[in-house]
């Protein structure tokens, strides 16, 4: 007999608004974290130029990993639902240690997946000023608009903060997949051949394309930090984690397919392409979609900064409360019952490094590549640390059944070859400085925790 049951509940809530969020409401925090728009022009020219004609097949894979990793965490939210997400279900196997390295890990992730899209905000921003005036503006400017429009509607109200994202990553995707098909129509029959067969294709550049293909899904899960505030959470989020997964998927696949088609079709080569929705809105005879699409790419930036900075929030919050972080964190608006502080300090958090590094001359898809790839060791350090805790928890559940365990483990070795490849070889240049900064954060983050318990503060596992 199954039995549901809500992570701490003799709590109100946290302070923030109890089921307000629908169905659809609770979906659009997972696919604007994910923000879909920004694949199609920025993430797969970058697998296309490893993984070339293969460039399908990585997203193929990517999918199936990300499937497994969504089947662990949509069972841990069949029955626990709390602001925490992925913590909360690491935290409540675990042993302390490791239930804190996931809420750090997760934390980093939002946050410096916040800085990612910003970068990339003010990158698209001043391309459409280059284009409309002849001129660009400040970076720090633009991402210090992005971030402050962000975190006062995230600080304003859930509900808006939630269909204001789901309209935004609509109307984006609907005219990516309109330009899709048009290319499809006109260049789709018969297959081709090159990327049916892999031609030209090696098995290190798919192994490193995989890699970055996975960055494209990271934040699917982020529906789960509304567990206080969607509406029959228990039903509603385990969907939407699936949902979110399967939709990205089907998006990317046929996106990477056609992109790497429509472009070779007049000549070009995907893997160098700096505009590459505009060149397939051409090959697909509409133009001005290409346009279009840029302006989505931008608002997606916008959704994915306002989901990001939404994510952290309730973690950061629910950290305060396991005594992970500052008691002040835990703090809720009276009127808008919104985790206030905790909005405040990852808006800041997201927001800081990236106007440093603009500071510094750093261009904006710089930006986006480093903090996305920093905020890939925080993913795929908390998917499998849930992914094995899993098992443990169904017996705990009564849920077990033989063969419980397989997806499980599947999972976990899929983020262990995840991160393998993020390590081997080592990357040059920035890139290969960003595991050591991830090491870093978590030990001064493990740090704070042994101090804390240490001086008598207590981190409460939800249960």
């Amino acid at each position: 007999m199954e039995t549901a049951v809500q992570a701490n509940p003799q709590a109100t809530g946290y302070g923030l608004r109890r089921d307000v969020l629908s169905p659809m409401e609770t979906l659009a925090q997972s696919v604007s974290t994910i923000a879909p728009t920004t694949t199609p022009a920025a993430t797969i020219p970058l697998v296309c130029a490893l993984a070339g004609n293969g460039t399908w097949l990585a997203y193929v894979l990517a999918t199936v990993a990300i499937l497994l990793v969504a089947l662990c965490i949509s069972r841990f939210a069949r029955y626990s639902s709390s602001p925490g997400s992925l913590y909360t279900y690491a935290s409540m196997i675990l042993p302390p240690s490791l239930g804190a390295t996931a809420a750090w890990s997760l934390l980093l992730a939002y946050v410096a997946t916040g800085s990612s899209v910003i970068g990339g905000f003010y990158h698209y921003a001043n391309l459409l000023l280059h284009d409309a005036t002849g001129h660009g503006t400040s970076a720090v400017v633009l991402a210090l608009i992005v971030t402050v429009i962000s975190m006062w509607i995230a600080w304003r109200d859930v509900k808006i903060s939630a269909r204001l994202m789901l309209w935004i990553e609509a109307v984006s995707v609907s005219l990516i997949l309109t330009v899709v098909v048009l290319v499809l129509a006109r260049h789709g029959l018969p297959l081709d051949k090159a990327q049916v067969h892999l031609r030209g294709m090696s098995g290190s550049g798919l192994r490193l394309g995989l890699v970055l293909a996975l960055f494209s899904f990271v934040g699917f899960e982020s529906a789960t930090t509304l567990g206080s505030e969607a509406r029959n959470p228990l039903k509603t989020i385990p969907r939407a984690v699936i949902q979110s997964a399967l939709l990205a998927g089907g998006i990317f696949i046929v996106c990477a397919y056609t992109e790497v088609l429509g472009l070779r079709a007049i000549g070009q080569d995907l893997g160098v392409s700096q505009a590459p929705m505009r060149v397939l809105a051409k090959v697909g005879g509409v133009p001005l979609f290409g346009l279009l699409i840029d302006i989505g790419v931008l608002v997606s930036m916008f959704a994915g900064t306002l989901a990001c900075i939404t994510a952290a929030a309730r973690v950061l919050l629910l950290m305060s409360h396991n005594g992970l972080t500052h008691g002040s964190l835990r703090s809720t608006h009276k009127r808008n019952e919104t985790p206030s502080r905790a909005i405040v300090v990852t808006g800041i958090a997201a927001v800081l490094p990236v106007a440093i590094l603009a500071v510094r001359g750093a261009s904006g898809l710089d930006v986006y590549g480093w903090m996305g790839s920093l905020a890939t060791y925080g993913f795929i350090v908390a998917y499998a640390l849930v992914s094995v805790a899993l098992p443990r928890y169904l017996r705990i559940h009564n849920a077990y059944r033989p063969g419980a365990q397989i997806i499980p483990w599947l999972a976990f070795t899929a983020m262990l070859l995840a991160l393998a490849g993020n390590l081997y070889p080592v990357p040059e240049g920035p890139y290969g400085k960003l595991p050591y900064i991830y090491l870093a954060y978590l030990c001064a983050g493990l740090l704070w925790f042994f101090l804390r318990r240490r001086g008598g503060s207590s981190t409460p596992a939800e249960s």
